[in-house]
């Protein structure tokens, strides 16, 4: 079973909007797309992210959670269904700072699958490709799919309840 890019769209909004005090909360990271191509998200610049104060450049630290974040669901996306794909390694290559004020994209795709690790490269960037702040290459555990039977049934069934009380 390939997995339903719809669905997972959803899974994903729900992951980064249900604990308001977690990383991506925190970070504001919002989901951009989600298909056969992979992933993309944004992160709004924000006070908060800022690791130099002089400059107001973000900290590469955001930058570095933006892409583990959009790199580890686009390696979900490999999965026969929902599921998660746990950080092995992540590498980053920094090119340039953000630009102050500015949002940040990061895209992300699957370039191999094994039995056990998806390779995943990242970029993140303002809006032009050819001018990127950050590159990445990463690999993610590719769990046994029971792994996550519990949590498909949770959510499942939560988007049912949505559907059935008419917010859906």
């Amino acid at each position: 079973m390939a997995i339903d890019y719809d669905e997972f769209r959803r899974f994903m909004d729900v992951m980064i909007t249900s604990n308001k005090g977690d990383h991506f909360n925190t970070l504001g990271l919002r989901v951009e797309r989600v298909d056969q191509r992979g992933v993309c998200m944004s992160m709004g610049y924000a006070e908060g992210l800022i690791g130099d104060p002089e400059t107001g450049v973000i900290h590469g630290g955001a930058i570095t959670a933006l892409l583990d974040t959009c790199s580890g669901f686009a390696a979900a996306t490999a999965l026969d269904d929902l599921g998660m794909t746990p950080t092995i390694d992540l590498r980053i290559d920094y090119m340039r700072p953000a630009t102050v004020g500015r949002m940040v994209y990061a895209d992300a795709e699957v370039y191999r699958v094994t039995e056990s690790v998806i390779f995943t490269r990242g970029i993140a960037h303002h809006g032009d490709f050819e001018r990127p702040i950050a590159a990445s290459v990463g690999n993610f555990f590719r769990l046994e799919s029971s792994t996550f039977d519990e949590l498909r049934r949770e959510f499942r069934e939560s988007q049912r309840q949505h559907r059935e009380n008419g917010r859906g």
